[in-house]
């Protein structure tokens, strides 16, 4: 049966997933989502003999229903291939009691290569699908990881462009280091004077630029995203919970239908919509707890059911999560407030005129299965810094915060259900953060004297994402404020 989609913002018509992953974003600014959630059709005694791959293919069928058996399997075994530095592609490691699905082996050691590394396949299937006949320029605001992550994914793929907006000073040395080394003639980088929702907001504009849209069509290019919103990006996540949970029957962690809880570091939603969604899949997920830094905007919205962004925007140790305005929440928005369209528009609407909105108590009873809480800086460096003094485990910054919000959780109610946290990043990729959080006279270190250091600590080998931007070059040094968005994409696309 085919599944459609629809804009979070309008009744308007159905779509196909091709045609929805080729959009991004829908022409009046909402997000795409499944017209229902579509059910697991095998076990998960079944699914707990399968690869990640074969895995990945049981999830994503039933979600892209207009891509065939054969072009799904080829942009998964595409995907999911030598570039990850290890074969089961999302290790689960058990550490002080819980279980940490490592989401960090691809080419950019962070979990955005997860979905990153299959959505340029997906692009391409759907566009020949679609008989586009346009180029196809991907459009990002990153905060950190997706930049590099959709860089990586894109370079040198035929028939398309990639334009990445990151925010000059509020993305770790690391991440700056591996975006502005970018390989590739299709591929630039652009610094905004502003924080990660400038970019964003600044991207979202220039995709309801019709004006833009215009002149672009005739010069043979078209926007898609590959930002979170995406659902090529959104519908790869929901195999993270899939796999894990397999995984745990098989390795008799978990008895058959036991219910576990899940724990994301949260940023821009997506992520821990995916676990809300593999939940509704038929996964046995007890509560998602959605873990934020000391940009809590989402903490306070699940304690209060109001969203509120005007306040002062914080630069952590996490990056990836220092956001305000969490895109993908108006997905889970739109499906507490009961798929209607009308109801949500008017939050967003809300949103961007006060920066607030205050949801119904019927929706917040409806998010139920929800769980928010938030770590401080210390707290952060202080999971670290026990963690690994008992357990010889190394978190990065973001992994430690989801764990320091599980510790809050159980502590507070007293639950104790198995848990899997998504391990988000290597820890080579904020080791400043991570070493000065093990031991303060890590700082006077070098950048890369660190990543050495934490090699022997962790006993875990460099990363060849990490050793490849030793000694590259710059490429991309182009900085802009944020009102020249515009120019710069159009000069770079030569219009």
């Amino acid at each position: 049966m085919d599944l459609f989609y629809r804009s979070t913002r309008s009744k308007g018509g159905a779509v196909r997933a091709s045609q929805a992953i080729l959009k991004g974003l829908a022409d009046d600014g909402g997000l795409f989502v499944p017209e229902s959630v579509p059910r697991l059709d095998k076990s998960l005694e079944e699914l707990s003999g399968m690869t990640y791959q074969e895995t990945a293919y049981e999830v994503m069928k039933l979600f892209l229903t207009d891509f065939t058996e054969s072009e799904l399997k080829d942009c998964i075994n595409k995907a999911y291939d030598s570039k990850f530095d290890t074969e089961v592609i999302a290790p689960l490691v058990e550490a002080d009691g819980a279980y940490y699905l490592e989401l960090f082996h691809g080419a950019t050691i962070a979990f955005k290569d997860m979905a990153l590394s299959i959505l340029p396949h997906l692009l391409i299937t759907s566009a020949k699908k679609n008989h586009v006949k346009n180029d196809i320029v991907i459009l990002t605001a990153t905060s950190g990881d997706t930049g590099k992550a959709a860089l990586a994914g894109f370079a040198g793929v035929a028939g398309t462009k990639i334009i990445v907006f990151y925010p000059k000073n509020g993305v770790s040395p690391i991440q700056e280091k591996q975006m502005v080394t970018q390989k590739g003639d299709n591929t630039f980088v652009v610094g905004i004077t502003g924080n990660f929702d400038d970019a964003q907001t600044g991207v979202k504009q220039l995709f309801g630029d019709k004006e833009l849209a215009d002149v672009m069509d005739k010069a043979g290019f078209q926007f898609s995203s590959a930002n979170s919103i995406n659902i090529g990006r959104l519908v790869p996540q929901v195999v993270y919970y899939v796999y894990s949970y397999a995984q745990l029957l098989k390795e008799g962690k978990v008895e058959k239908d036991e219910q576990i809880n899940v724990v994301v570091p949260t940023g821009n939603f997506g992520n821990i919509l995916a676990a809300y969604f593999a939940k509704n899949m038929g996964v046995p997920i007890a509560k998602l707890i959605c873990a934020s830094n000391e940009n809590k905007v989402l903490y306070d919205f699940f304690e209060t059911g109001i969203y509120d962004r005007n306040r002062e925007f914080v630069l952590t140790s996490s990056p990836s999560m220092d956001i305000l305005i969490s895109s993908n929440l108006e997905r889970l928005i739109y499906l507490t407030a009961g798929a209607d369209a009308d109801k949500n528009a008017a939050f967003m609407k809300s949103l961007s005129e006060t920066g607030r909105y205050e949801i119904t108590e019927e929706m917040k009873a409806n998010m139920g299965d929800f769980y928010g809480n938030y770590a401080s800086e210390q707290e952060t460096a202080a999971t670290i810094r026990s963690l690994y003094e008992r357990t010889g485990y190394v978190l990065d910054t973001h992994t430690a915060v989801a764990a320091t919000v599980c510790n809050k959780y159980k502590k507070e109610t007293g639950d104790n259900h198995k848990v899997v946290i998504a391990s988000t990043a290597s820890p080579f990729k904020f080791t400043r953060s991570v070493m000065n959080a093990i031991d303060a006279k890590y700082d006077a270190m070098g950048d890369f004297a660190l990543v050495d250091e934490l090699s022997k600590l962790a006993n875990v080998k460099v990363p060849a994402a990490i050793e490849e931007i030793r000694t590259a070059p710059v490429l991309h040094d182009t900085v802009c404020d944020k009102g020249d968005m515009k120019s710069v994409v159009m000069k770079f696309l030569g219009i």
